[in-house]
C-alpha cells in the first residue's frame, strides 16, 4: 500500500521533526489518507485528526463549506477542495489540511465524469487545490487520490524543512 518509492515513515517523522500538524477532510476517500497516515508508528507526533464529510451537509457544518458554494457549484469542485482543507485545520487546529473530493464512480456526478478528482492543501491559512482525472475503477480512484494527497503532503513538508517555517 502507499505510494510507490514514497517512505511515509520518513514522511511521518519529517513532518513531525518540522513542527507540523496535519489534518484530513475527506469525502472521495471515506477516511482512507487519515487511515494511511496512522499506519506508521509514530504519527500522532503530527497528526491531529480528521473529518469523513461524505455527504454536504457535514461538509457544511464540521468544516464550514459555504453552502452557497456548495449549491452553485457542487461538492467536486476546487473551491469546496480549499474550503475543506482550511475547515480542517480550523476543526483540528492544525496547520496543515488535506482534503479529497471528486467521483469515484461507477456512475458520474452532478456533471463531473468519474476519476474528476480535486485535492485541497491549506497550509498556515492559506490553501490551493490541485485538478486530477484518474483513471480505473472506484478502488483505483482512490487510492490514487489517497496517493497523490501523500505527495501533496510530501511537498508541504520539503518546504516547510527547507525554509524552517
Amino acid at each position: 500500500m502507499g505510494v510507490p518509492g514514497m517512505d511515509l515513515a520518513a514522511l511521518v517523522a519529517d513532518a513531525t521533526s518540522a513542527g507540523l500538524s496535519v489534518s484530513t477532510a475527506e469525502s472521495l476517500t471515506g477516511g482512507m489518507l487519515a487511515a494511511a497516515i496512522v499506519e506508521i508508528p509514530g504519527a500522532s507526533g503530527m497528526f491531529n485528526g480528521g473529518v469523513i464529510a461524505y455527504q454536504n451537509s457535514v461538509k457544511i457544518t464540521a468544516l464550514g463549506v459555504p453552502e452557497e458554494l456548495l449549491a452553485e457549484t457542487g461538492a467536486v469542485n476546487a473551491q469546496v477542495a480549499c474550503a475543506m482543507a482550511l475547515g480542517a485545520c480550523r476543526a483540528t487546529g492544525s496547520r496543515v489540511g488535506l482534503s479529497t473530493t471528486g467521483v469515484a464512480g461507477p456512475d458520474p456526478h452532478q456533471g463531473k465524469e468519474v476519476g474528476h478528482v480535486y485535492l485541497g492543501v491549506a497550509f498556515d491559512g492559506a490553501a490551493q487545490a490541485y485538478e486530477y482525472h484518474f483513471g480505473g475503477d472506484r478502488a483505483m480512484i482512490r487510492q490514487q487520490a489517497t496517493d497523490e494527497a501523500l505527495a501533496l503532503l510530501q511537498q508541504v513538508v520539503n518546504a516547510a524543512r527547507e525554509q524552517k517555517l
